[in-house]
């Protein structure tokens, strides 16, 4: 299931809605033409934002931004169906965006682009990608564009204190923006730790308490790290039970093996739980690892 950003992105691109499609479609020459309903009656995608768009030599089209805690294997065909939606609904061409905040595990690739093919028919849908992680904080901090400010401690160089404190004073600059120090350290936690955050911030943690953004990041995070324990859980005890039978079968898991089963999803390891008992030699797991 995919990590939505559920941290107001509609209320972050808000406060420079056109410096924000300049920086997404790198056109200096774009403006907003407002937000339209990113909800359908198929779908509500929180995480998402429509705006309306205006380019002398295009003309009206649609900049979709999808902004992603961390990027899933599914996000392609999700950016596929959400594109075409929008586009049924208000016919006019759409420019998808996904935004990565934070780095997939294992540094595993995102893909820019949904392809599949069926019968000799293919479908496509090409968006943009951009990984928070790969841009330069110092760029941020130089010609600061509000929306990204928050995120400065996770960007490339952002880990150091000096630069997470010039982003705190420079949404201090703005009575807009001084709502948003809460969410630069909530990613903040990320790089630094937690007592020189608060030497940062030189927080009252009782105003802190009462934001509506710390309250919403709190019950994010409990919920995130309850199904990340879940989930981790459920993986650790399929793996389990397939280890000791394999042990069994041949005395021990050749260290090819082990890296192979480490790497399947929770639900290959559950097929797999349900099969390996019918196994009878190695060979039988390494024929079944080659058909995944």
């Amino acid at each position: 299931m995919a990590q939505k950003a559920d941290i107001g992105s509609k209320r972050l691109i808000s406060l420079a809605p056109d410096a924000w499609l300049q920086w997404v479609t790198g056109l200096p020459q774009i403006t907003s033409l407002g937000f339209l309903s990113a909800d359908f009656q198929w779908m509500s995608r929180e995480g998402d934002v429509l705006q309306k768009a205006f380019l002398p030599e295009q003309g009206e089209f649609l900049v979709l931004t999808e902004l992603q805690l961390r990027f899933d294997r599914y996000m392609p065909q999700r950016m596929r169906a959400y594109a075409a939606l929008a586009e049924e609904r208000y016919k006019l061409l759409i420019y998808p965006v996904l935004v990565n905040i934070l780095p997939p595990p294992r540094n595993a690739a995102t893909p820019n682009f949904y392809r599949s093919e069926l019968l000799g028919l293919e479908a496509k849908q090409d968006y943009r990608v951009i990984n928070l992680w790969e841009i330069d904080a110092e760029l941020v901090l130089q010609q600061p564009l509000p929306t990204l400010l928050p995120f400065v401690p996770i960007l490339q160089g952002g880990n150091q204190p000096a630069k997470v404190a010039r982003a705190v004073q420079l949404l201090r600059n703005q009575d807009q923006l001084q709502d948003l120090e809460p969410l630069l350290a909530f990613f903040a936690g990320f790089v630094l730790e937690t007592q020189i955050i608060q030497e940062i911030m030189r927080w009252d943690m009782k105003i802190l308490r009462e934001s509506p953004w710390y309250n919403q990041m709190i019950q994010e995070g409990l919920q995130q790290g309850l199904q990340q324990g879940l989930q981790q859980g459920l993986q650790q005890g399929a793996l389990n039970v397939i280890k000791k039978r394999l042990i069994k079968l041949s005395g021990e898991i050749p260290q090819n093996l082990q890296q192979r089963l480490d790497d399947l999803s929770i639900e290959q390891l559950e097929i797999l739980e349900d099969q390996i008992f019918d196994f009878t030699s190695i060979t039988d797991l390494e024929n079944w690892l080659e058909q995944q």
